[in-house]
């Protein structure tokens, strides 16, 4: 039996026999639970991880649980706690080059043994000293193993999906996933469009892209968008990461691309579109949308957001220094802060719809980070605000590949943002405006469209408030940031960078931070390039792995192994979040830890992981060497530099 088995059964009778140390501590959790304490189950990895997690029930009569914790919230009923998910996060989700030291590594095993804890009426993490997470439920005791629920035929109409049969921790998980139920979780969202090399404007840069996404929040607050500029040369491609809701995000992707292509029409081509609405006449098509069948999309909302955007190209149309259009860069920067003023704007004007003044406070009050990509001819340009990215894959003269990044990330981790952020505030602020790696110790991004919390003042966000809509249907809620003496702390100015195109560039990664919380530049990189050339990339054994022990080179050599299987999915996207997720120590795709993963009931699954969003997009080879041959060698000089901030 696996050691997967091994842990799910722990309170099968029908189990092998085990370990003297594990009989002995399984004595030690079973005395303690019938003297109504709380077991701790510690395994050697959780030891040296400082890890301990405390999974008991209730004292009977006594109305307290084990634990510290437990007497605080026994009077709530039912009451989930997430004091601190981040260190959970690097714990839970299994091995990571990222952490510190081995012993910090937890197996598929300990992960599922954790995650049958949430059968228990009381469950703690606690990392060293700190308690992560605590749960107490006054719900009765429930049968671990019962008899398997019978799964509705064919025949009584389409069958329950997998996530709407386990969409609450308080159903039984079932975390043995089939290899078609994995796949079907993991290909639900995947996009392949092939771009047409001529589209009666030119030559197109974008081959193809492939694209993806998976869920952790329910709903999904991570968006995409890709289009075709009709009326100018170029595709548009951006990925959206929502907090706070998903309000902001899908408004900010039906809507931000449309600005940036108005942004760049020239004025003849803006004087057309107004006629024809004018005259009432059809207008021509802005952008051709390619959109999966899975993607939200709001009609009610659709005159509102025509309305406004008619009126950004009419004061473009007023302006003397958009006859040719705007260059891409300006086009971009523009477009974030035209949008995020009308974001703000429309949830301040009363509006006769309830559902669009719903949506529109929600819209304002929620936020999204944002990073789009604009492809012509001759080069990338990427607007970025947040933490989403843009990473180029670039395959060298020698056949190795490299990673170029397009964009930077506006965390603390930035040091350049933090000192921008700080300079715009009082030197009495300087400790109060970004506390504990978060603005006002509470948001993650440092730029983001909508969070007016942090934009407006105490006064404009007590009058909307008060004015609005039902707050307990739209999920928000009246509270002040702490410190807030001098807004606005947060803006959506993106910072543009331009790439000129090589032919050794290959393509363009795009995804949201539920990525790269998991896989780094270079090694997202090298899974897209092995996905497409169909070869392992393989580096040379270092002077240092000369030198290994025998249990150091079979580490390495399992590595090496693992590198050279070949991809489960035809949709690199695909391929990009399956290793994410799933990748052991060796690289190996791990199916009981994947299954694990995509098992996790929606109230649990955003402690491991976040949102993944990912496009890629495949550049046409072919037309950039030309392009190059044209230019003699000038795209090779300088191919990437920031133009504006």
């Amino acid at each position: 039996m696996s050691e997967c088995d091994k842990a799910i059964r722990v309170n099968n009778k029908a189990k092998p026999r085990p370990l003297l140390r594990e009989r002995r501590a399984r004595q030690i959790t079973n005395q303690n639970e019938k003297q109504g304490l709380t077991g701790k189950l510690i395994t050697n990895q959780q030891h040296r991880a400082g890890l301990v997690v405390e999974a008991g029930q209730s004292r009977r009569g006594s109305g307290t649980t084990g634990g510290r914790a437990a007497t605080a919230t026994d009077r709530l009923g039912a009451v989930i706690l997430p004091l601190c998910f981040h260190p959970v996060l690097q714990a839970l989700q299994g091995p990571r080059r990222r952490l510190p030291s081995p012993g910090t590594k937890m197996s598929a095993a300990v992960v599922l043994r954790f995650l049958r804890s949430v059968n228990h009426n009381a469950l703690c993490v606690a990392h060293g000293q700190h308690r992560l997470y605590c749960r107490v439920s006054r719900l009765p005791p429930r049968v671990l193993f019962g008899p398997k629920r019978s799964r509705p035929s064919s025949q009584n109409g389409p069958r329950a999906s997998w996530a709407e049969r386990h969409s609450s921790s308080h159903e039984e998980p079932d975390f043995h996933l089939s290899g078609a139920q994995m796949d079907g979780i993991l290909q639900a969202n995947q996009q392949a469009v092939a771009v047409p090399e001529f589209d009666g404007r030119g030559p197109s840069a974008v081959l193809r892209f492939e694209s993806n996404q998976l869920a952790a929040n329910v709903p999904n607050e991570d968006r995409r968008s890709a289009a075709t500029c009709l009326q100018t040369k170029g595709m548009l491609f951006g990925v959206f990461d929502g907090h706070g809701g998903h309000a902001c995000a899908h408004t900010v992707s039906e809507r931000l691309l449309y600005y940036v292509a108005v942004a760049l029409m020239p004025q003849r081509i803006l004087e057309e579109v107004e006629c024809a609405m004018e005259s009432g006449r059809p207008v021509p098509p802005i952008l051709q949308w390619h959109k999966h069948h899975g993607d939200y999309s709001y009609r009610e909302l659709a005159s509102l957001y025509v309305e406004n955007l008619r009126v950004y190209w009419q004061e473009l149309l007023q302006s003397e220094e958009h006859s040719v259009g705007m260059q891409p860069s300006d086009a971009l920067t523009h477009a974030f802060r035209r949008l995020d003023a009308d974001i703000s704007l429309e949830a301040q004007v009363p509006l006769a719809s309830e559902l669009m003044r719903s949506s529109m406070v929600q819209a304002a009050f929620s936020g999204s980070t944002a990073c789009v990509a604009h492809v012509d001819g001759e080069g990338v340009y990427v607007a970025n605000a947040g933490d989403c990215r843009a990473v180029l894959g670039v395959q060298e003269e020698d056949r190795g590949w490299s990673a170029l990044p397009l964009s930077h990330d506006h965390n603390a981790q930035n040091e350049l943002e933090l000192a921008r952020v700080r300079a715009q505030h009082p030197q009495v602020e300087e400790s109060t405006v970004v506390q504990d790696g978060r603005l006002l110790g509470i948001l993650m991004p440092l730029r983001a469209f909508g969070d007016v919390r942090f934009k407006w003042s105490r006064e404009l966000q007590h009058s909307v408030l008060e004015n609005s809509c039902d707050l307990a249907s739209t999920n928000i809620y009246q509270y002040m940031p702490p410190n807030f003496h001098t807004p606005p702390y947060l803006e959506v100015t993106p910072e543009v960078s331009y790439h000129r195109l090589r032919p050794q560039d290959r393509f363009l990664i795009l995804a949201s931070d539920g990525l790269w919380d998991m896989l780094g530049n270079e090694e997202a990189v090298r899974l897209v390039a092995e996905h497409l050339t169909g070869v392992p990339v393989q580096a040379p054994v270092s002077a240092s792995e000369r030198q290994l022990s025998l249990g150091q080179m079979h580490s390495l050599l399992q590595r090496r192994h693992a590198r050279a299987a070949p991809p489960l999915d035809a949709n690199a996207a695909t391929h990009l979040i399956r290793c994410a997720i799933g990748t052991n120590e060796y690289g190996e795709i791990e199916q009981e830890r994947l299954g694990a993963m995509l098992a996790l009931p929606d109230d649990l699954a955003r402690m491991y992981r976040d949102d993944i969003t990912v496009t890629i997009i495949y550049f046409n080879s072919n037309l950039i060497k030309r392009n190059s041959d044209q230019w003699g060698g000038l795209c090779c000089k300088h191919p990437y530099q920031v133009t504006s901030s």
